[in-house]
């Protein structure tokens, strides 16, 4: 199923995996004007049909653009492809089970991925995204730059709109970032947070505002756990997910080079390796441009280094293909 509004496509996503999380994604491309073709591609071929007709009765309301399902053969142009395909988790799963039950699917759809390209990026949205982005890094033999994870991006999103509601500032003004896993053992170094260009203990001090160490517990947990508030509540997260896909792949396609936490495989960053996690990244039309050193207290570089002990443990356990 497609339809054309333009002749001269110039900029192409991919989303493999036309389920919530995928269609919301396409949704937030299409409305944000981030391409000139959006391609679906499901396991269910009526699926993803279903879903690109339905974004094409919305064509009239939204800026000139090609949306398209197909098969992966579909993906071959494509300068982004999000894959988004995987289970959710079901009641009395374990992580090991959500673990290895997408990584086995991962196994077989990434190198059939990148039989039709090795030239796009690859973004990584489906759980768990740590591990599934160093497995598709390793699956796919593409250098590490060209594949990244959505990672700790809605988590950090979580936590700036969190601290924009405590000190009741907008959340542009909030500079603080979530690092490590996107998962329970994720790290907020208070260190590096910034409302306005202040440390935040000093901008709580100057508006008469409390700050304590218990304060950042409380909205860490929060931060952590809100993911499955939503989900207690509607049974699912995917519109914000969905936001944040949309925004990686215009960041990549346009070639924007901003600064976001995606989940990379890391290589000595933090002496850390053989594991991908989030940190502060410059990202561009080539992926990951740069990993930003950030200058972590002693306290959060033992917590990064916790986490990334955790995400390696689960990683051995399923039998996450290896880099060798």
């Amino acid at each position: 199923m497609t339809t054309t509004g333009r002749a001269d496509d110039k900029l192409e996503i991919a989303i493999v995996g036309a389920g919530r999380v995928g269609s919301s994604t396409a949704f937030a491309a299409l409305v944000g004007g981030l391409a000139d073709t959006i391609t679906l591609v499901d396991f269910d071929p009526a699926r993803a049909e279903g879903e690109a007709m339905d974004l094409i009765h919305g064509l009239p309301f939204v800026a000139p653009a090609t949306v398209r399902s197909g098969g992966l053969d579909a993906c071959r142009d494509a300068d982004v492809i999000v894959l988004t395909a995987g289970a959710a988790r079901q009641p009395g799963d374990t992580r090991l089970d959500l673990a290895k039950r997408n990584l086995d699917l991962f196994r077989d759809l990434v190198p059939r991925v990148v039989e039709q390209t090795r030239d796009a990026v690859l973004v990584v949205v489906s759980n768990p995204v740590d591990l599934l982005t160093l497995a598709t890094q390793r699956l796919s033999g593409l250098p590490s730059n060209q594949v990244l994870g959505s990672g700790t991006m809605l988590d950090t999103a979580r936590l700036r709109s969190l601290l924009a509601q405590y000190f009741r500032i907008d959340a542009r003004s909030v500079h603080a970032h979530v690092i490590g896993e996107h998962g329970d053992s994720q790290v907020v170094p208070w260190s590096q947070a910034r409302l306005g260009g202040a440390p935040i203990g000093q901008f709580a001090h100057d508006i008469g505002k409390e700050w304590s160490e218990e304060t950042g517990v409380r909205i860490r947990g929060e931060v952590v756990h809100a993911g499955a508030e939503v989900i207690r509540r509607k049974g699912a997260t995917h519109y914000a997910i969905g936001l944040v896909a949309a925004r990686l792949a215009r960041t990549i396609a346009r070639n924007e080079r901003s600064v976001l936490t995606v989940s990379t495989p890391l290589d000595g960053q933090h002496g850390l390796r053989d594991v991908s996690l989030s940190l502060p990244c410059v990202v561009g039309r080539t992926g990951v441009e740069h990993v930003v050193n950030l200058p972590l207290e002693p306290q959060e570089l033992q917590a990064l280094a916790s986490s990334a002990k955790a995400l390696q443990e689960v990683y051995e356990k399923v039998g996450g293909p290896s880099g060798k």
